[in-house]
C-alpha cells in the first residue's frame, strides 16, 4: 500500500464497532515480529523508543523521533502512527509543524498531548491546549495522505485525577477536529465508560499500567475502539533479559535458550 492507502485501512479501523489492539514496537525486528503475528497497524511509543536508545521518556528531540519512526515506517507494510508527545514545542505552530514532518516521514496517524513538559506546571492550559490541538489538527487534515490525529488529555499521568476537567478537554479537542480521543491512565472501567459516552469519536485505552489494564472485551463494552500498549511490550522483553541475566548470574545455567526464539525462527520475521 501507498502512504494514503495505508492512511485510508488506519482510518477503517476506528470507524468499526469492535475494539482493536495497535502494538507498540521499539525497533525494526519488533515491528517485523508485530506484523508478522498478525497486527493490523502499529504505533510508536515515546518511552520505548527512548528505552531504546538508552534514555528516559521525554528526552529524544524530534529529529531523534522522526528517526525512529522512519525506521518502524521502512520496517513493516503496514500503516504506522506515533507517538508525538507535545508537539515538541508550546506554540500551536509547532504542533502543527511536527504534523507535517511526522506525515512525510511516512506515518499516517500520531498523538498530541497536553502536556507542558514543566514540572511546575505539567499541563497546558485547555485554552492553550485546545489551540495546538486545532492547529495540528489542521495540519493533518491538510496532508495529502489524511493523517488521523489522536488528542491526548494528560491529567491522570500527572496526578490531577479530576474526571470531569479531563472530560471538558476530550470535548474541546473533539470540537478543535481531533479524530481520535485518548485520556492514559484512566482508573477503572467506570471512568472509562464515562469518558467514551460524553465523546463521539473513537476513544484510544492504554494498557501498561499495573491493575488498569483491561481485558479487550471488557473495554469494548465500555465504548473503547482502540488499544494501545504504550512500553508494556518494551518492558515484557526487558524483563525477559533481565530473567536471563538473573540465571546466568544466580545459576550458572543457561535455561533460558530453551524458551526463546531459534535463530531461525526469528530470521523468519525479518526481511532479507
Amino acid at each position: 500500500m501507498n502512504q494514503t492507502e495505508k492512511a485510508n485501512a488506519f482510518r477503517a479501523l476506528h470507524a468499526g464497532t469492535s475494539a482493536w489492539v495497535i502494538a507498540n514496537p521499539w525497533d525494526g525486528a519488533s515491528a517485523r515480529i508485530l506484523a508478522g503475528s498478525g497486527f493490523k497497524a502499529l504505533t510508536t511509543s515515546s518511552g520505548a523508543a527512548a528505552a531504546a536508545r538508552g534514555r528516559r521518556d521525554g528526552r529524544l528531540t524530534r529529529d531523534e523521533v522522526l528517526d525512529h519512526c522512519r525506521l518502524i515506517v521502512d520496517a513493516t507494510d503496514l500503516p504506522v502512527a506515533a507517538d508525538l508527545e507535545n508537539g515538541f514545542g508550546s506554540a500551536p505552530a509547532a504542533a502543527a509543524e511536527t504534523i507535517g514532518l511526522a506525515a512525510a516521514a511516512g506515518l499516517v496517524g500520531g498523538s498530541i498531548e497536553d502536556s507542558t513538559g514543566r514540572p511546575e506546571e505539567p499541563l497546558f492550559s485547555i485554552g492553550e491546549a485546545t489551540e495546538r490541538i486545532a492547529a495540528a489538527a489542521e495540519a493533518a487534515h491538510a496532508t495529502p495522505c489524511g493523517f488521523v490525529l489522536t488528542a491526548r488529555a494528560e491529567n491522570y499521568l500527572h496526578g490531577r485525577t479530576d474526571l470531569d476537567d479531563t472530560i471538558v478537554r476530550l470535548q474541546a479537542y473533539e470540537r478543535a477536529g481531533a479524530d481520535v480521543l485518548f485520556a492514559p491512565g484512566l482508573p477503572d472501567l467506570e471512568s472509562v465508560r464515562t469518558v467514551c459516552a460524553a465523546v463521539s469519536k473513537p476513544v484510544n485505552f492504554m494498557v501498561g499500567i499495573r491493575g488498569r489494564s483491561f481485558s479487550i472485551a471488557e473495554l469494548e463494552r465500555a465504548g473503547i475502539r482502540r488499544i494501545s500498549l504504550a512500553t508494556s511490550l518494551y518492558r515484557a522483553a526487558m524483563t525477559g533479559l533481565l530473567e536471563a541475566i538473573q540465571e546466568i548470574q544466580a545459576d550458572g545455567t543457561f535455561g533460558y535458550v530453551n524458551n526463546s526464539l531459534t535463530t531461525k525462527e526469528l530470521v523468519e520475521f525479518l526481511k532479507p
